[in-house]
């Protein structure tokens, strides 16, 4: 007997190994996961074929494989998976290799990790009791994860209303029921502060694992010895949790649902959320989406499609900050060029009055671009469509492929001195403050600090103590942080984002800074939101949380209007290839077979493109794009599965519904 297999890391052609006669017994090893030898070395494997006999295209010296791993045999565990990839359009083994643990370790060290994988409790914690509102959403959750029946709920709970209170009740809840528990977060940080949160506030007993980009190999292991044994545990992380094999899950719970981090941003881009709604689905299990800026298809399927409903409308701790909107358009409102004369009195009496103030920027670095004063010369990426932005005032760094370089004294085609540097970042904010509030003790929070786990841990261990007066972030500060010093939150630039071409640009930015708004007040009783922007614009008009459902009222129509989701279903087609006249030929090739399959099929599907993104080539590959819109997804599955992607060189990736 042999077996076709796919390695679940490096090597991406199948390879045929014989059957040791030891596994002869074994009836189906389809989907199995094997170890197999490859240049002296062993190395993971999904069987995706089986065979009798050995194959005619075999002509080389086939090896045995060694080992079949220890892997859940769970049909509908495997079901689950082959939903995902046929929505996705990816290879099985993708997903197993994204969340594959090998326990290739000694009994010893098993039991070693597994006691990592609970942290001590920081401190003792009196159990809470719950508001009406909280309690409601709990008697109506808590018999469905008994009975185990699918109940998809909208947890509508303002900033600061205690939606973690009901999280830690439903999860103890479902471990007496000797079920697991999935809770996803739309960030690392996030998912690491939650971890935190977690070990400290719930019961010793109940197992807590994260499992996201920055969880180490040991804990990884004991998770996974977990679910081996089948040991009821609450796993916390981003992306990958929704894709491991739990046996007895019970409550999938996603908090921040409406993030569009939740879904990937490299190829393939699967959504967490929605791999988690067809995961809850497929196991007859409720999902509880929490977030005080629901998205408006969540809100929509609540309407529509018989989801349940509930809201948190009042505070644990302190009032709703007042709000205030100046646009700098006016040049009469400014103290200086980013700083308006109401921002900078707040920030003055904040200093005072020994109060903390979170300065919102969601753009790092210095400046945008920089330019030359005599010719106008940009510095460009040499891999990607777009300008450096300056970081540290001479280094010009790429958002997109990290690519950097000290700026130039000269510039390289005139040799003029001077030049001109555009746009805002965090760091440039971080110096215009220091100027104006010189005794002010101010810190960075965006990425560049975000990504360094010490350094992060310090600065919001520094402004939670009291030790920051100014704390200056981009979207890491918008969610998840209680802050109780904080009186003030400055928006700098509040209509950045709002003509970005996409549909969903006012949903998200309205979300955003409700989100980062939400930051001021948590225990005070007067607090001020100051939004700056340049223009106008009719989101301002919903900056108070209270306000929120009457924008989705007048967004869900502006939608219905135009046929944009969630009355329709959107996919991008992207392609990719480093030669653009390759690209655009085969961009048109697609388009043009799709518009054929849409007439011969008499399908209900619009066909957008192809057309050249914003960012057009990244990492030297240039991008093109075609969009499809139609009643369901199934409809453009059908349309793009009849594109034979071997005639083609260039790279064809599809997401349904993308949200970046």
């Amino acid at each position: 007997m042999f077996i076709t297999v796919q390695l679940l890391h490096g090597y991406q052609k199948p390879l045929l190994y014989a059957v040791p006669n030891s596994w002869h017994n074994i009836t189906n090893l389809n989907g199995k996961i094997v170890r197999v030898p490859l240049r002296n070395a062993l190395y993971p494997a999904v069987v995706i074929k089986q065979h009798i006999a050995k194959p005619l295209r075999a002509t080389y010296a086939i090896k045995e494989a060694v080992q079949i791993e220890p892997f859940p045999d769970d049909a509908q565990y495997h079901h689950f998976l082959q939903s995902v990839t046929n929505y996705y359009h990816v290879e099985y083994y993708f997903l197993l290799a994204r969340v594959r643990v090998f326990l290739q370790e000694d009994l010893a060290k098993r039991k070693r990790l597994l006691k990592t994988s609970t942290t001590k409790k920081n401190y003792e914690q009196k159990k809470v009791v719950l508001t009406y509102e909280q309690q409601n959403v709990c008697d109506f959750l808590l018999p469905n994860i008994t009975q185990q029946k699918y109940t998809p709920t909208v947890l509508h709970g303002v900033t600061g209303s205690g939606k973690t209170e009901v999280y830690k009740r439903l999860i103890e809840h479902t471990i007496a029921q000797k079920k697991s528990i999935i809770l996803l977060l739309p960030e690392v940080t996030l998912a690491q502060q939650f971890t935190n949160i977690m070990r400290a506030e719930l019961p010793e007993a109940i197992a807590i694992s994260s499992f996201h980009s920055g969880t180490s190999t040991s804990e990884k292991r004991a998770l996974w010895k977990n679910a081996l044994e089948v040991v009821p545990q609450l796993i916390i992380g981003v992306h990958l949790p929704i894709l491991l094999p739990l046996p007895h899950l019970g409550l999938i719970i996603i908090d921040e649902e409406h993030e569009a981090g939740y879904q990937e941003k490299k190829h393939p881009k699967i959504n967490s959320k929605e791999v988690a709604l067809m995961r809850a689905q497929q196991y007859n299990i409720p999902i509880l989406l929490g977030s005080a800026t629901p998205s408006i298809t969540s809100l929509y399927n609540v309407k529509t499609r018989g989801w349940y409903f509930f809201q948190l409308k009042q505070r644990f701790a302190g009032n709703f900050p007042n709000v205030k909107t100046v646009f700098l358009s006016d040049k009469k409102q400014r103290k200086h060029f980013w700083i308006s004369t109401d921002l900078y009195r707040a920030i003055k009496d904040r200093l005072i009055k020994k109060q903390q103030s979170i300065i919102f920027l969601n753009r790092r670095g210095v400046s945008f671009f920089v330019q030359c004063k005599s010719c106008s010369f940009i510095f460009e990426c040499r891999s990607c469509s777009v300008s450096l932005t300056l970081h540290n005032f001479d280094i010009l760094t790429c958002h997109y492929c990290g690519y950097n370089k000290r700026l130039l004294p000269t510039c390289p085609v005139c040799t003029e001195t001077e030049f001109i540097k555009k746009g805002i970042g965090t760091q440039k904010m971080v110096t215009i403050l220091q100027k104006l509030f010189p005794q002010a003790r101010i810190a960075r929070a965006d990425i560049d600090i975000t990504s360094k786990k010490k350094l992060w841990q310090q600065t919001v261990t520094n402004f939670t103590n009291g030790n920051l007066d100014i704390l200056v972030g981009t979207q890491s500060i918008t969610k998840g942080f209680h802050f109780p010093h904080v009186t003030l939150v400055g928006i700098i630039w509040a209509d950045l984002n709002l003509h970005f071409p996409h549909y969903a640009a006012s949903e998200q930015t309205l979300q955003q800074l409700i989100q980062v708004a939400g930051r001021a007040g948590r225990q005070s009783e007067h607090s001020t939101v100051i939004v700056q922007a340049m223009h106008n614009h009719p989101i301002f008009a919903y900056l108070n949380e209270q306000d929120y459902l009457q924008f989705y009222r007048k967004e869900i129509e502006s939608r219905k209007s135009v046929g944009y989701p969630p009355y329709t279903r959107l996919v991008e087609i992207e392609l990719k290839h480093t030669n653009e006249q390759i690209i655009e030929k085969e961009s048109q090739q697609i388009a043009h077979a799709l518009v054929i399959q849409k007439r011969t099929k008499k399908l209900d599907i619009h066909i957008l493109g192809p057309a050249k993104p914003l960012v057009h080539k990244i990492q030297k590959n240039h991008r093109r794009t075609i969009y499809i819109k139609a009643p369901t997804i199934e409809t453009m599955s059908i349309v793009f599965n009849t594109i034979d992607q071997s005639h083609y060189k260039s790279f064809i990736f599809w997401t349904p519904n993308p949200t970046h």
